[in-house]
């Protein structure tokens, strides 16, 4: 027997009980931390994301002014080992952005919700997260809220800025903070030291960089309020069943020509072509003027680093190794195709897979990430970005970023794992954004972040429903709770 869909509770309110800067207990030395040349790639964006407890107070007997004082204290013991996100970005004589370590401390918000958390639509993170459970930083580079919801529930907010840290140092943040409120001792200590990430004398980077990034102006962004109401951007957040992933990967795979060597696609890649066809699909290339439509993928340099030098004296294996796991900062590229509309069309899955296999194979080296890092240094102090967000007439693009080797549920602050969570992520730029994760089922489910335009999101609505089902009370099992 199913269960019954609960409706979600729509106007809930959210009331501010008390802000305050929540500074690291131990004093830091005033020093400035220079971003590195991956870092400059980054415009001045805030990234959120959310964790959703069940209530503590029943299953720990614990107040939320207890939780309080647990979060607060550990965030200030772990600001003292993650001393740049109590810091603030500043402008050095250059005009180019720097983190100033001043602790000058994280703003920390405390919040009640009038909504039980089966009552939350998590569908429709435009109605019912954004400017509600993610907070927006008053000062620094890292905001925290923490919102007590009317069942008793909690959930834990984040909001970073981008150019200080990427997904994967926001996540080993996380855990730490996590870690240091059970009184557990840092399983990753984090790494700021930016000489590996230097630029080479001289200098030398591959031609293909320059099809993935381009010098742009100093200006902000383009604002939503320009766009026409077709272009307007949402965001969805669905779920997507391991059955089906692996069956969108069976069908992705190829064979060569001949059929005597089958390739295996990975299910990022296989996602991807599958996301990528599947509007190209929906677009009316006569109603439109679209033509072509570039797809990209964010690569993590860390793993690709592995054989370049830290220092002189200091450059074996494993050292090597634990200064990139523990890395803080941006450590990305995005690789991407485009193709035209009418072939994604008319080509075969596994053709389109192999187009993704193929862009991303660009950046699948260590000469691709060292040479990233001295076209930047060839360019600055001139601001630049991913190609890819800087978008054209011509069609759409779309980025995927993947999450799926997160370690979200070790984010337990020691009232249990999180029963829900999600990246944030609502830019004003008209290049999609999608963000599978790992399901808090830990069933080979993913959740899926998708910010993308209007009618992007109603072509996948319409066309691949069976695949994309929105995320709802039922399916995180809080319909008996």
């Amino acid at each position: 027997m199913c269960k019954k869909e609960m409706s979600p509770k729509e106007n809930f309110n959210v009331i501010v009980n008390k802000t305050e800067i929540v500074a690291a207990v131990l004093p830091i030395q005033e020093h400035w931390l220079p971003l590195s040349n991956l870092d400059l790639l980054l415009p001045p964006l805030d990234v959120g994301v959310i964790f959703c407890y069940l209530n503590p107070i029943i299953i720990n007997n614990l107040e939320f002014n207890s939780i309080i004082k647990i979060l607060k204290t550990s965030l200030s013991e772990t600001l003292v080992s993650y001393y740049a996100f109590s810091g603030e970005i500043v402008q050095n004589s250059s005009g180019e952005p720097e983190i100033l370590c001043n602790n000058s401390g994280v703003y920390f918000v405390e919040a009640f919700a009038d909504v039980d958390l089966k009552e939350i639509n998590f569908y429709n993170p435009d109605e019912s997260i954004e400017g509600k459970f993610v907070p927006k930083t008053k000062q620094g580079v890292l905001g925290v809220q923490v919102t007590q919801l009317k069942c008793g529930g909690i959930i834990v907010g984040c909001t970073f800025d981008h150019r200080v840290a990427d997904a994967y140092s926001a996540n080993l943040f996380l855990v730490s903070w996590s870690e240091l409120a059970q009184s557990k001792p840092l399983s990753q200590l984090p790494s700021f030291r930016r000489s590996p990430l230097f630029p080479r004398h001289p200098g030398y980077y591959d031609g293909s960089v320059d099809g993935l990034y381009v010098p742009i102006p100093i200006e902000p962004l383009r604002k939503l309020e320009t766009l026409n109401p077709d272009d307007q951007v949402i965001s969805r957040i669905y779920y997507v069943t391991g059955d089906k992933i692996r069956y969108i990967q069976s069908l992705a795979n190829c064979c060569d020509r001949k059929g005597a060597k089958r390739y295996q696609r990975s299910k990022l890649e296989s996602f991807s072509a599958f996301l990528w066809k599947t509007i190209a699909c929906g677009i009316n290339v006569e109603t439109s003027n679209f033509k072509n439509f570039r797809f990209g993928i964010v690569v993590d340099g860390r793993t690709r680093l592995m054989s370049s030098n830290v220092d002189d004296d200091d450059n074996d294996d494993d050292n090597r190794g634990k200064w990139l796991k523990g890395y803080f900062g941006n450590v990305l590229s995005i690789p991407f195709g485009e193709k035209k509309i009418d072939e994604l069309k008319a080509k075969s899955l596994d053709w389109a897979a192999n187009a993704v296999h193929e862009f991303l194979d660009i950046a699948k080296t260590e000469e691709h990430f060292l040479g990233l890092i001295d076209w930047v240094e060839a360019h600055r102090p001139k601001p630049s970005m991913a190609k890819i967000y800087v978008t054209d007439d011509d069609g759409p693009a779309v980025v995927v970023s993947s999450g799926q080797h997160f370690s979200f549920k070790m984010v337990n602050f020691g009232w249990g794992d999180p029963i829900f969570w999600s990246y944030h992520f609502p830019w004003t730029g008209k290049s999609g954004y999608v963000m599978p994760m790992p399901s808090p089922k830990g069933n080979g489910d993913w959740i899926v972040y998708m910010h993308l335009l209007k009618w992007q999101m109603e072509i996948i609505e319409a066309s691949a429903f069976h695949v994309f089902e929105p995320v709802t009370a039922n399916y995180l099992n809080l319909i008996s709770l």
